[in-house]
């Protein structure tokens, strides 16, 4: 399997922060979208927009890498082994089969086999993370920390994961060891303060993969994940929408947090 030739979008920063985004994309592996269900090919599950909520990074300094190729592809933020985030809860896999409404993702028979996720593993994965690796280390080489945000964002209501409605912005440090105590503070404190918006912090989602890889405080890397509902911010009914009116508020929000995050060094 060939990877595609661009497997992400990265605008480097100046400053210690870097916003990584990687479920927005949409791109196919070549002949995956003839094998999906006619529900599945309209990609639900893309955490849309999430890069365009965070393109005002890049005019601050701040790094922006963005994934083009979509989870159903291959899942940037699972584990490689295919080690579930919530052991005893209903996990996305790595090559995720089903959708998050419960759907199978897959017309029957087509869904991909152990041999094939190892080569989307190998193809698509691995050298995201091979960038985002050296990425986050140059930072840390340069300003002697780095802080990585995970953006995403996840229908409102999604009773296979969640019950009721989810809150419209879930931080996640898994359990306070992704990053320092006080990063965490700050950044919460710019979350649990913003007028119109519900907030938690390590609830549901307590930072997938990639905070949990990439969070390592006593090496100076500090990872937070930001889960959005994507209520606060589109019409779930119209996915492919994007209405900058409507996203604005949040937007100031996402504004005044990497502002917050600038704004910190490691004690």
């Amino acid at each position: 399997m060939s990877p595609s030739p661009n497997l992400f979008t990265l605008v480097p920063g100046h400053t210690p922060l870097l916003v990584n985004v990687p479920h927005a994309g949409r791109g196919l592996s070549p002949g995956l979208a003839e094998r999906l269900t006619p529900t599945a090919r309209r990609l639900a599950d893309t955490d849309w927009h999430v890069e365009k909520l965070y393109d005002f990074v890049t005019g601050l300094g701040v790094g922006l890498m963005v994934a083009t190729q979509s989870r159903y592809v291959v899942d940037l933020n699972r584990d490689p082994a295919g080690r579930a985030l919530y052991p005893g809860a209903d996990n996305t896999e790595l090559c995720p089969t089903r959708g998050f409404d419960g759907a199978p993702l897959y017309a029957d028979g087509a869904a991909p086999d152990a041999a094939e996720v190892r080569q989307r593993t190998d193809a698509y994965w691995q050298p995201y993370h091979d960038r985002l690796t050296a990425e986050l280390e140059a930072i840390r080489v340069r300003h002697g920390h780095v802080i990585l945000l995970d953006g995403h964002s996840i229908v409102s209501e999604a009773p296979r994961f969640f019950q009721g409605k989810l809150p419209d912005l879930n931080l996640g440090t898994n359990e306070g060891r992704s990053c320092a105590p006080a990063l965490a503070t700050q950044a919460y404190g710019v979350l649990g303060t913003a007028s119109g918006f519900t907030h938690i912090h390590n609830g549901r989602f307590k930072g997938g993969y990639i905070t949990r890889h990439y969070g390592r405080p006593a090496e100076n890397m500090h990872a937070l994940q930001l889960e959005m509902a994507q209520s606060c911010y589109m019409d779930e009914g119209n996915l492919e929408l994007w209405d900058p009116q409507r996203a604005a508020p949040l937007t100031a929000v996402l504004r005044r947090l990497v502002e917050t995050l600038l704004h910190w060094t490691p004690a």
